[in-house]
């Protein structure tokens, strides 16, 4: 076939009117894709197999076959169905009970071929008014993929940001801690002057203590063993003395007593506690703690690291793509609330006219199903409801060039819906053409 044949027959099928469209010959109510199973003049078998019958009897108003697929194009079976064409629209089944009852239900007026109904077709209306609407869905799908594309460019670049500042942190505080032992020591150096100060004056004062408490004892015994009071003590005073015997035999000899005297002449270490410190040098060793804490422990870098760590493991997504959703909140106000969800933090309802805040639920998890996890959240653990479980929000997430809360409800009973639209959540779109082709059936 030449081109200019081809194109010429292709304007024709362009410019002719949808009504004038070839249609396939077939029994009324019957789609295209079973057109092989009712064929003129050959006996028709019920398509659950449960009896074949004369091809005249098919749409004879009469329910021969138990699934009712005989009567295609009429009321006569209960459960069957009528297939309204609907060329320039989608396709459609209706219950045969609907057939010829004075409703026109197929918009090409199929279904009220013998109800005296007068019906106006209207699927070439509804067909471009849904080809419209099908054209700005994928307008608004184009965009919020497109957009989706620079968030991850964004998250990217923002991830590998954190990342490099998060390692000079840590890598500054590295070389920061080795510096401060320069620092440290020099701040210790008054304290363990003072501290050395003060235990040398402790034990200068403690030999004096037991010095004293040695003299005091040797006194004691000296008394207590000069039984003539003549001022000596004789190796005979000594002996009389059983209980100084060593071994325990009953005697004491020269060589014991000699020995007793020399271990009688020390005295066991002084058990006397340290005193505190004095004033000068517990201020000393105070100064030199916290001066050293006050250059390690800055809460405000403490803080910044952790929040950075914090941020850096969230799962945000295949590609991140969701990252730009941290740290942001998002309001809708309805006539009676003002409800405020905070991705991956918070999500809560506070009285438009005045009122406390009610926590709706805190960040749990992503909650879509498998083949699309990230197209739902889930947040839990929220404020308790009154002899009621804690409050918990499912957030569904549409595509969409902007980022806002579309709508809230209550299902259940303190379990909350939000929709949510966000560019993060479109998918690659396919071609105009091919959604179009999805939904018409020429």
């Amino acid at each position: 076939m030449s081109c200019a044949l081809l194109l010429l027959l292709m304007s024709l099928a362009l410019a002719m009117p949808t009504g004038a469209a070839v249609e396939i010959q077939r029994p009324r109510g019957v789609p295209l894709s079973k057109r092989q199973f009712y064929e003129e003049n050959k006996p028709f078998t019920c398509l659950d197999g449960s009896s074949t019958i004369p091809f005249d009897r098919v749409n004879d108003d009469y329910c021969d076959c138990r699934d009712g697929s005989d009567e295609p194009g009429t009321a006569a079976c209960p459960n069957g169905s009528f297939h309204c064409t609907n060329a320039g629209f989608r396709p459609a089944f209706i219950p045969s009970s609907r057939i010829n009852d004075g409703i026109c239900d197929c918009c090409d007026t199929t279904d009220e071929y013998n109800s005296g109904v007068t019906c106006q077709n209207t699927c070439r209306e509804m067909g471009r008014k849904e080809r419209e609407s099908l054209q700005i869905m994928a307008e608004i799908t184009k965009e919020g993929f497109m957009l989706k594309q620079q968030l991850i460019h964004e998250a990217k670049r923002g991830q590998e940001d954190k990342q490099v500042r998060l390692t000079n942190q840590r890598k500054g505080l590295e070389e920061k801690v080795e510096a401060l032992r320069t620092v440290k020591e020099t701040a210790e150096d008054p304290e363990k002057a003072a501290k050395e100060r003060h235990l040398k004056a402790w034990e200068e004062q403690k030999e004096l203590i037991r010095m004293e408490k040695d003299k005091t004892r040797m006194a004691e015994a000296f008394l207590e063993l000069d039984d003539d009071a003549d001022g000596y003590v004789s190796v005979a005073e000594l002996q009389s003395h059983l209980e100084l015997d060593p071994d325990s035999d009953g005697s004491l000899t020269e060589t014991e007593t000699q020995v007793r005297c020399l271990s009688s002449s020390s005295t066991k270490d002084v058990k006397v506690s340290m005193p505190p410190y004095d004033t000068e040098t517990q201020s000393l060793i105070d100064g030199a703690y916290i001066h050293l804490q006050s250059l390690i422990c800055d809460p405000e870098f403490i803080w910044f690291c952790r929040n950075l760590e914090k941020e850096i493991g969230f799962d945000f997504g295949p590609s991140a793509e969701f990252a730009y959703l941290y740290s942001q909140c998002y309001e809708l106000s309805t006539s009676e609330y003002i409800y405020r969800l905070c991705p991956f933090n918070r999500v809560s309802q506070k009285p438009k006219f005045g009122g406390s805040e009610t926590n709706l639920g805190l960040w749990g998890q992503w909650a879509g199903p498998e083949d699309n996890l990230y197209s739902v959240m889930k947040y839990d653990h929220g404020q308790g409801c009154w002899q009621g479980p804690n409050r918990s929000t499912t957030v569904k997430l549409t595509c969409g060039k902007e980022t806002v809360v579309t709508s809230t409800s209550e299902p259940s009973r303190c379990e909350y819906l939000m929709e949510f639209t966000t560019p993060a959540v479109c998918q690659e779109p396919a071609s105009l053409d091919e959604v179009l082709h999805g939904h018409t059936e020429l």
